[in-house]
């Protein structure tokens, strides 16, 4: 336990990629003790709707990987990808470009993470109403992010990354999980980190974001 305040855990919980230590083992009962704090997460309706698959197999976190290698190619070539989304913000630039770097870095060594999560919800959405997405996801979100939250506290680094799902009946197959009954949600790394020194990251200026009563034109970026 890094013993960390609510507020250090918060805003130093990072997408970590290239510091994930991919040579030192994670225990089944670690990870297990982070779920177990993420079930505790709010959940919609009561209704626990989630399922986690957790993969130590070298060879089916293989197979995982070449589908989230295979979907990179399509993925930075969009303009919200990574490398494309501050494109026209030059203090942006430099964070994102180091960005796509590490996401690079992972898309070659996503396998050798000691664990892999797939979290799963329950029935397929392709058509389902905001409503009724917004809530779904609204129950899982919340608890991967607590699983994240405690790996951290932990000194172990995740990552929740969704390119696979690109390939997701592919990746159903590999994991033997019915594609008909249940949709992925993300595909989330977990190994200890190189160090335990991680900080808060940098941000646009908060006041671009609110708005009070009622929508009204962004802020000006000074």
């Amino acid at each position: 336990m890094l013993k960390l305040s609510v507020d250090e855990v918060l805003t130093t919980t990072r997408a970590v990629r290239r510091r994930l230590d991919f040579d030192r083992p994670v225990s089944f009962d670690l990870v297990r003790e982070c779920l177990a704090l993420a079930v505790q997460a709010p959940t919609g309706s009561l209704g626990h709707q989630w399922q986690f698959v957790l993969v130590e197999d070298p060879a089916t976190r293989q197979a995982l990987a070449d589908l989230y290698r295979r979907a990179w190619g399509p993925y930075i070539e969009q303009p919200w990808s990574i490398a494309n989304l501050h494109r026209d913000d030059a203090r942006m630039a430099d964070v994102a470009t180091r960005a796509t770097a590490s996401a690079e870095y992972l898309v070659e060594r996503m396998q050798d993470a000691p664990w892999l999560l797939v979290p799963l919800l329950p029935g397929r959405h392709e058509d389902a109403p905001t409503e009724v997405l917004a809530a779904l996801y609204g129950s899982i979100l919340p608890a991967v992010w607590s699983f994240m939250l405690a790996a951290r506290e932990r000194g172990l680094g995740t990552c929740w990354t969704t390119g696979h799902l690109m390939f997701e009946r592919e990746a159903a197959e590999i994991l033997e999980v019915p594609y008909a009954q249940f949709t992925q949600v993300a595909l989330v790394p977990i190994a200890y980190t190189l160090g335990t020194d991680f900080r808060p990251a940098p941000r646009k200026d908060l006041d671009q974001f609110i708005h009070r009563d009622r929508w009204s034109a962004p802020a000006a970026d000074v």
